[in-house]
């Protein structure tokens, strides 16, 4: 199914929407702006990129979506962990995308 037909079923059914007064917000785990809009939702892209901070606190965490298998939400995830001062890890991140 095209991007563009998933965005039309999802658009206003979503189990991560969040409907407020003038906007509406999507809390989809890659979605960076937090807005439901087609461009940064992660449902319907088969490439996205999300950066959350490390468990310990310490450096950041890269989690990238496979292309090779988007029906399977639990193995379609990868994540790899960078601990290294900011300018690196910014550089690190430029290149994984």
């Amino acid at each position: 199914m095209s991007a563009h037909l998933q965005w039309v079923v999802v658009q206003n059914c979503s189990s991560f929407l969040i409907k407020r007064k003038r906007q509406m917000y999507g809390t989809e785990p890659n979605n960076l702006k937090a807005r439901n809009v087609f461009r940064y939702n992660e449902l319907i892209h088969r490439k996205t990129v999300g950066v959350e901070p490390a468990a310990a606190g310490k450096g950041v965490v890269a989690v990238t979506k496979q292309r090779s298998s988007p029906r399977k939400l639990a193995t379609s995830y990868v994540r790899t962990s960078i601990n290294k001062n900011a300018r690196a890890t910014l550089t690190s991140i430029w290149h994984i995308i």
